[in-house]
């Protein structure tokens, strides 16, 4: 049985640690300044846990698993967050984000640990960030909705034509090799919205293989960087 006079000290040092101090009652606390982190008390011992990225915890859940989609909870002055994790379509691991195009407002994407769903709105409906569901327009409240530049300031247009892959399927955002400068490129969101994209410094478009990739697996651009300092 373990003493009075050793819980007072262990609690004593708990608080001088900025440690969560836990109530009487075993169970799931909310951190007073992070929305996504908690404790799990046991015994009056707190264990710090983390939501999976892109939840939040919600203390009033009356599940075994509190952390919920950021919609769904009050956070309060718990505005905090971890670090984002984010893939290549998820700004975080997991929730409900919009597309990336600011004039693409019907479509949008669940991500699950990191996985995205690309979901379509029914025809008339917006995405709505902040119920994370497909609303009315005028409810939804997003701007630039449907206003798409076809062409960018250097006269690039994507081709009506769709690209097809190895396998003969339409690719979703098609990507094309700058005429002139070997570390950028295009990619076309959903075929039709040109976007002007960039390799990292070192590394220049493989338009066959669709990365970036070593000067000297392009031909034509293998002497890119050799001249640096005339870049502009």
């Amino acid at each position: 049985m373990i003493g009075a006079s050793f819980l007072t000290i262990l609690a004593m040092v708990a608080i001088a640690h900025g440690a969560f101090n836990c109530p009487s009652k075993d169970g799931q606390y909310e951190d007073s300044k992070q929305c996504d982190k908690y404790y799990e008390c046991n015994d009056g011992i707190a264990t710090e846990k983390l939501c999976p990225d892109g939840l939040v915890f919600d203390p009033l859940n009356r599940k075994v698993n509190k952390c919920d989609h950021v919609f769904n909870v009050d956070c309060g002055d718990r505005l905090e967050l971890q670090p984002p994790q984010p893939t290549k379509k998820c700004p975080r691991r997991n929730g409900f984000f919009a597309h990336p195009d600011p004039s693409v407002c019907n479509i949008f994407y669940n991500c699950i640990d990191g996985e995205a769903i690309e979901i379509t709105c029914t025809t008339g409906l917006h995405f709505d960030e902040y119920s994370g569901t497909c609303v009315w327009p005028d409810s939804a409240g997003r701007e630039g909705c449907g206003v798409v530049d076809k062409k960018l300031k250097d006269g690039f247009e994507c081709p009506k034509e769709s690209q097809v892959d190895t396998r003969g399927m339409v690719v979703d955002h098609p990507k094309f090799a700058h005429p002139d400068d070997c570390q950028k490129f295009y990619v076309c969101l959903n075929g039709v919205t040109p976007r002007e994209q960039g390799c990292s410094d070192g590394t220049v478009y493989n338009e066959e293989q669709q990365r970036c990739d070593a000067p000297e697996n392009v031909p034509g651009c293998e002497d890119w960087y050799k001249d640096d300092d005339k870049k502009p």
